[in-house]
């Protein structure tokens, strides 16, 4: 599918740590009806407390993510805290054939695989006022060992060295996602005034 250089349809890439607030800012942008289509991911880890299939995730079987690897259904995927999470590249596609900006939650390894596909997207980290402030943020889910926690720490530390990877980096301050979201509107708005537009082939 590719896209006509006049529609200038968007794919937004956004990455950064767990636990930085990458969820809760997507659930806001939804809520207050951000004009995007907005991919929900594909994971084999298990469904969380409140967690809801087909909206915060599509959750499916290892032995089903693994036909999907096959099947070339995802434009990227990972294992992560032993757990398979991957992009749906048909839900993208679809969208950006209806005319719609789209944009994607990835973790920093996924952003470095649709980096070498599509360098045409617009990539954006979302990372913590500080490490103490993520920890403190891990903390309160009370959805990880200590051991676990330790280990996203470690791996947070090492995504902050991949910032050269994206366009825009943004910081999400506790309580303040309008900011954040006020940020993603000006990026937006200053893409879709490029000479050059961004357009996406997939």
């Amino acid at each position: 599918m590719k896209q006509s250089q006049g529609s200038n349809r968007l794919l937004i890439v956004l990455s950064g740590p767990s636990g930085v607030g990458k969820d809760a800012l997507l659930k806001k942008m939804e809520e207050q009806k951000y004009p995007f289509h907005y991919v929900v991911t594909v994971t084999s880890r298990p469904r969380r407390e409140r967690e809801r299939d087909g909206v915060d995730y599509h959750f499916i079987s290892q032995q089903e993510f693994q036909q999907m690897i096959d099947d070339g259904e995802l434009l990227e995927w990972a294992n992560v805290y032993g757990n398979y999470y991957g992009v749906p590249r048909r839900e993208i596609s679809q969208a950006l054939s209806k005319e719609k900006d789209v944009i994607v939650k990835v973790d920093v390894q996924g952003a470095k695989t649709i980096k070498q596909i599509l360098p045409q997207a617009v990539f954006i980290f979302l990372r913590p006022p500080s490490m103490e402030e993520l920890e403190r943020r891990l903390r309160q889910r009370h959805s990880e060992s200590a051991g676990d926690l330790a280990l996203r720490l470690r791996k947070a530390e090492e995504e902050m060295k991949s910032l050269p990877l994206f366009d825009h980096v943004l910081t999400s301050h506790q309580g303040k996602l309008d900011e954040v979201i006020s940020q993603i509107q000006a990026i937006v708005t200053a893409e879709k005034s490029r000479v050059k537009p961004r357009a996406v082939e997939l």
